[in-house]
């Protein structure tokens, strides 16, 4: 079979540190060579399609270490032919996906069975998170690290049995998980004890904005210190997702490169993005978990990513219907789609000089490929996938339902403006999406881990 040549050619070049105009030449669905504009040399076109970049800045792929696409059980929300297709719309190449589904990823059989679903479906590459519940440790064991991205611990409520709260439970996964363990951190006993005050007091009539009080920050603090001395106690990999408050900061170091940290640190766009200040606003369609919290807290995330504190930038993404979003608030379930937005969204952060460019690129785009060992991914270098990103930071556009992707077919973002967009989107070689257009004729690939 003849090879598939392409070349990217007068792009910005975001990567690594640094931003430089060249041309990237592709070869099946390999980044074959990169040739800066100042090299001594003119390249030879010939033979490749040329993929002219003039004015854009060419990205490696945001790699999403946590999505929910509803896959298998909870379809009517979203699945991974929908979600998949709004990730590589909004310049997301690569997604790793949570158990919480129906039936929970329980056991090994169920995982692979969602490994074969993707396979038949998703545009974007992917891998699945094994489950933990108070009763599966012998199948925990079993994952093999080189093909699974990690093990998926609630160490607060989640979907049916998935809630790990056994004391001995918890020391056996720190102790023998043969990969990495990722947490969801809240202290169950606390929420529960404050969703009954605030559910006597208020009743069905409950505001949104009392969501940060019943799954407080004192929940939160509570449960990550206990992830991170049972890691610090039995040597785990640890990675804490979506933190959400300035006292947890305290438990992260920037000491160490983060190839050598064991215990390292996740935030979300939306905690990045809103406060509780916008609940008045958006109410349930900001309803996540751990929950939004103060201007404080938000300002101490962005804090913690700039001193590399915090090590990822990822999404939760996690789609309900529009009706089950309007219920009160007491009924309403938490989580909402992003990941049509999140490089939109952080990149907006750049615009209002929050973050450096090379930040958004290092927290979306590399850290997570170092953080999980990805093997070939993540950074636009000779000899890795073509997993790539090319955005305009001078297109103006306003987020409407119309554009959405997602199978709920709403957005927290809805009404917000952003400065940037995303143009095309490359998948192992493949241009998966260009202005608006999805190409269907393409499987993506499940992720391999080097450990």
């Amino acid at each position: 079979m003849s090879s598939v040549r392409k070349v990217i050619t007068g792009a910005t070049i975001v990567n690594e540190g640094s931003i430089y105009s060249g041309d990237v030449f592709i070869t099946n669905d390999k980044i074959e060579r990169i040739v800066p504009e100042s090299a001594e040399y003119k390249p030879n076109y010939s033979g490749y399609e040329i993929i002219n970049a003039s004015g854009l800045y060419l990205l490696p792929g945001v790699i999403d270490d946590q999505v929910h696409f509803r896959d298998p059980g909870l379809t009517y929300k979203g699945d991974i032919y929908t979600e998949s297709r709004a990730a590589v719309a909004g310049g997301t190449t690569s997604f790793m996906d949570m158990p919480n589904t129906i039936p929970n990823c329980l056991t090994q059989e169920l995982l692979e069975e969602k490994y074969l679903q993707a396979s038949e479906n998703s545009i974007a590459n992917y891998s699945f998170y094994m489950g933990a519940s108070n009763d599966n440790l012998s199948e925990i064991v079993k994952t093999n690290p080189k093909t699974v991205c990690g093990i998926k611990v609630f160490m607060g409520a989640s979907t049916g049995n998935m809630l790990v709260d056994d004391e001995e439970t918890l020391k056996g996964i720190f102790s023998s998980a043969p990969t990495l363990v990722a947490v969801h951190c809240e202290d169950e006993s606390t929420i529960v004890n404050n969703n009954a005050k605030y559910l006597a007091e208020y009743g069905d009539e409950a505001p949104t904005n009392i969501h940060p009080l019943i799954r407080s920050a004192e929940a939160c603090y509570l449960s990550s210190s206990k992830a991170v001395k049972l890691a610090d106690k039995y040597g785990t990999r640890l990675h804490i997702l979506h933190l959400t408050t300035e006292r947890e900061m305290s438990l992260f170091s920037n000491e160490l490169p983060l190839s050598e940290k064991k215990i390292t640190a996740e935030v979300c766009v939306h905690h990045l993005w809103f406060s509780s200040d916008d609940y008045n606003r958006k109410g349930n369609f900001i309803k996540w978990n751990p929950a939004i919290k103060s201007e404080t807290d938000r300002n101490a995330l962005i804090a913690a990513v700039k001193e590399d504190k915090i090590d990822v930038i990822a999404t939760d993404h996690a789609p309900h219907t529009l009706d089950e979003k309007q219920k009160n608030y007491f009924k309403a379930p938490s989580g909402g789609p992003m990941v049509q937005h999140s490089l939109a969204a952080v990149l907006e952060l750049y615009h209002k000089g929050i973050f450096e460019l090379t930040t958004v690129v290092e927290k979306m785009c590399h850290n997570p490929a170092v953080l999980f060992s990805i093997n070939k991914r993540g950074f636009i270098r000779e000899g890795y996938f073509a997993d790539l990103v090319l955005v305009d930071l001078n297109n103006e556009n306003k987020v409407s339902r119309e554009d959405l992707m997602y199978k709920c077919g709403w957005s927290p973002m809805e009404g917000e403006t952003f400065h940037s967009k995303i143009i095309s989107t490359i998948v192992n070689g493949n241009v998966v999406y260009d202005n608006g257009k999805i190409n269907n004729n393409f499987k993506a690939k499940r992720l391999e881990f080097n450990r």
